[in-house]
């Protein structure tokens, strides 16, 4: 018989629906009924559709398939967000209905005009401009209404920084365009709008996020729980262990890090806070176990594809090249973790409270084989779009392999629409980031970011970083991963490439800073999420989740020293072995600072003593490792004699 899943939230008055739609405006849709349902259903059904057929028979020309993706991808977002959070949602509001015609009718202009278009070679006629515009401000009502306010104010700062060039004063000034070359720029080139992130999102994007509707059909979400429980449930505070690597597991294919705290957090913050954890350290762990998920392999919240076309690096090798750098950050998250446990003396789970892994395995382990097999095709030299479309067929043919998991032909017409569901925000996202594009190639900011910032640092490497790291860090508060990635990609990277920093990890330190931004105070939505669920002070999980994410503010400055880290000019299995044991040491002597405790509590000298041998450790060089062993064999010497002590007085 199959075993039970374990269901801790069941009795834990958790409202997950409502804590999603608080901290992820994705969940904040209309419920329909009855006829426009069934519209609403058709629509979405017909995207999916529209996705499947062009990765089989090949993508139409670059602007008509991005025009047709977005006029989906507004129709829907206009029927299913209201305008106003006062208005029903068991209902389409007229106003909303006219809106959604208008978006869909806006990008289909240029599908047909196309030729006319393309003839005209950029000249823009009087009802081009309207419609451009139109396109313009409709493109941030979406975003306005899907992915919040923050992505909204950065975009309308970079359209006036357009428009007012010539009175901006020093090195950020530029010429200026007027409104009608500003809007032909941004709707009518592949510069803006339609350039290269929602490029990116009506092919790969999409399909790998149907692909994960189908895997959440078979149930993989909770397979992953009850895997993580059965592994790690007995260890010491092993609930939050199943936290850290459920999420781990569920970041393979989620991309949002708001979402993933509810998933798995609904399960894994009560049992946390049942066995003695405080209620904000619950949440952080979850908060950051969560984040991690996107800087995970293969997926890594769909960044990894934008990357890949910015950088023009294949995307088989950022996903190998970021897989050390990840499992480093959980590490890092497990180590904080462990310690906490023990410093608490909390334990774990009684093993007969938990599933027997091979049960587990037996009964629905072949949900691991579309996992297994899209990680083989990627690197194996096939297609993002090829591998995700054989990885959708693959998981409708192994759930049908058990009972258990077989799913209907409902559930199939059913993904295909819950995916075209689970794409809005990021068609949404991608689009918004296409206008801060498309203001960054007119007017050349990048580069005056980029120099101002070592202007700044004085041309000096670290400072440089630095300051990258706390623009990553500020452009990426609030903002979903793929925005958050083409906005510090486009403003912050560029300071580090100027500097001869490898392509490659300049972009992934950016991506980074930006991810952790979620879980950095004092906007930090994925820990403000998991506080809801603990019931917790939310400022004070967001520096709990800080303090446990350490290593992520750690890795990035490895891997810029050394991009060996990133198998960039790798010489040898010995360097890559040294580079990885180092900054595992480096990593424990930080988080143990952090936490105050390795094997007994730390006093502050102490700390200052194993957070300045781990900095040394993870920094590159014979002497700073020689130096930072010293420190850490001395520390550890100080506490193995207080423990001594301790145990003699007792």
């Amino acid at each position: 018989m199959p075993e039970k899943p374990l269901n801790a939230a069941a009795d834990a008055d958790i409202n997950a629906e409502e804590i999603l739609r608080k901290f992820d405006k994705e969940s904040d849709y209309r419920k329909l009924k009855g006829f426009a349902a069934k519209l609403i259903a058709a629509i979405a059904i017909t995207f999916s559709l529209f996705q499947l057929y062009t990765a089989v028979f090949g993508v139409l020309d670059a602007m008509i398939q991005r025009s047709i993706h977005l006029a989906f991808g507004f129709c829907l977002i206009f029927l299913l967000y209201p305008a106003k959070k006062s208005w029903p949602r068991d209902s389409i509001h007229p106003i909303d209905f006219l809106t959604a015609v208008i978006g869909a009718a806006v990008p289909l202009y240029i599908v047909i005009n196309y030729q006319s278009l393309v003839l005209r070679a950029g000249t823009v006629t009087t009802m081009d401009y309207l419609v451009g515009l139109a396109g313009v401000l409709l493109v941030l009502e979406a975003a306005r209404r899907v992915v919040g306010l923050p992505i909204i104010t950065i975009a309308v700062i970079f359209l006036l920084y357009a428009l007012a060039g010539p009175y901006i004063p020093g090195q950020l000034a530029h010429r200026g365009a007027d409104l009608p070359t500003l809007v032909q720029h941004l709707f009518f080139t592949t510069e803006g709008i339609f350039g290269i992130p929602i490029g990116v999102s009506s092919t790969f994007i999409f399909l790998f996020i149907l692909f994960g509707s189908y895997l959440e059909k078979t149930g993989m979400g909770q397979f992953f729980i009850d895997l993580a429980n059965a592994i790690a449930g007995w260890a010491s505070g092993g609930p939050a262990k199943v936290a850290v690597l459920s999420s781990g597991l569920m970041g393979t294919v989620s991309g949002s890090s708001v979402a993933n705290v509810v998933g798995t957090g609904s399960f894994t913050i009560p049992m946390m806070k049942s066995l003695g954890y405080k209620p904000e350290f619950a949440g952080a762990v979850e908060a950051t176990a969560s984040t991690g998920g996107q800087l995970m392999p293969p997926i890594m919240g769909a960044a990894a594809f934008l990357m890949a076309e910015f950088t023009q690096i294949p995307y088989n090798k950022i996903i190998i090249s970021a897989a050390i750098p990840a499992l480093l950050y959980y590490f890092g998250v497990w180590t904080g973790v462990h310690l906490e446990a023990r410093r608490l003396g909390l334990r774990g789970l009684n093993k007969d409270e938990l599933p027997k892994i091979k049960n587990i395995l037996m009964e629905r382990g072949h949900l691991m084989f579309p996992l297994v097999a899209i990680v083989y095709l990627l690197v194996t030299g096939y297609t993002p779009m090829k591998a995700a479309l054989y990885a959708i067929v693959f998981s409708i043919v192994t759930a049908m392999l058990r009972k258990n998991t077989r799913i209907s032909a409902a559930d199939i017409v059913s993904g295909l629409e819950q995916g075209a569901r689970n794409a809005l925000g990021v068609i949404a996202a991608t689009a918004c980031a296409g206008i801060i594009i498309g203001v960054v190639t007119l007017t050349g900011l990048g580069l005056k970011m980029g120099t101002s910032l070592i202007s700044l640092a004085g041309g000096n490497l670290f400072l440089t970083l630095f300051f990258t790291m706390l623009t990553s860090l500020i452009l990426g508060m609030g903002v979903p991963t793929t925005a958050n990635y083409v906005i510090t990609s486009t403003i912050a990277a560029p300071a580090l490439l100027m500097i001869n920093v490898p392509t490659l990890a300049a972009h992934m330190f950016a991506f980074y800073f930006g991810i952790i931004a979620d879980v950095t105070p004092p906007v930090a939505l994925a820990a403000f999420a998991g506080a809801g669920i603990a019931k917790a002070n939310p400022l004070k999980t967001g520096f709990n989740a800080a303090k446990l994410a350490i290593a992520a503010f750690l890795v990035p400055y490895i891997f810029v020293y050394n991009p060996s880290l990133l198998l960039i000019n790798v010489h040898g299995f010995e360097q890559i072995f040294l580079i990885i044991a180092t900054s595992l040491i480096g990593i424990i002597a930080v988080s143990s600072a952090v936490s105050g405790y390795l094997i007994t509590n730390q006093s502050v000298i102490e700390r200052l003593i194993f957070f300045s041998g781990g900095i040394l450790l993870v920094t590159p060089g014979l002497r700073t490792d020689l130096v930072g062993a010293a420190l850490l064999g001395l520390g550890y010497l100080i506490q193995r004699g207080k423990l001594k002590n301790k145990a003699l007085a007792a």
